[in-house]
């Protein structure tokens, strides 16, 4: 692994040097502001698309009517030893 230090940089600048010599200075600034352009609309489409995908997705439960009795609020009735027989 020769590489460690230094990365990749190397290749980096070969690759700008081949892009130079094959577009030109002048064509660079247009082909950087185009892949700009093209990474904001992936980037929009994608969470367009996660948006839909989590909308479609998305359990919503209505709000629940509880019609059974509170339990708080109920009478409960009392056992009596009274009456019982006796």
């Amino acid at each position: 692994m020769p590489f460690i230090g230094t990365g990749h940089i190397w290749l980096l600048g070969i690759l700008l040097v081949i892009v130079l010599i094959i577009w030109g200075p002048g064509k660079l600034p247009d082909i950087g502001s185009g892949m700009g352009r093209a990474i904001r609309e992936f980037r929009k489409a994608s969470s367009d698309t996660r948006e839909q995908f989590n909308a479609v997705t998305r359990v919503e439960t209505p709000p629940s009517v509880d019609t059974a009795p509170d339990p708080a609020t109920q009478a409960v009735p009392v056992a009596s030893s009274r009456g019982a027989g006796v």
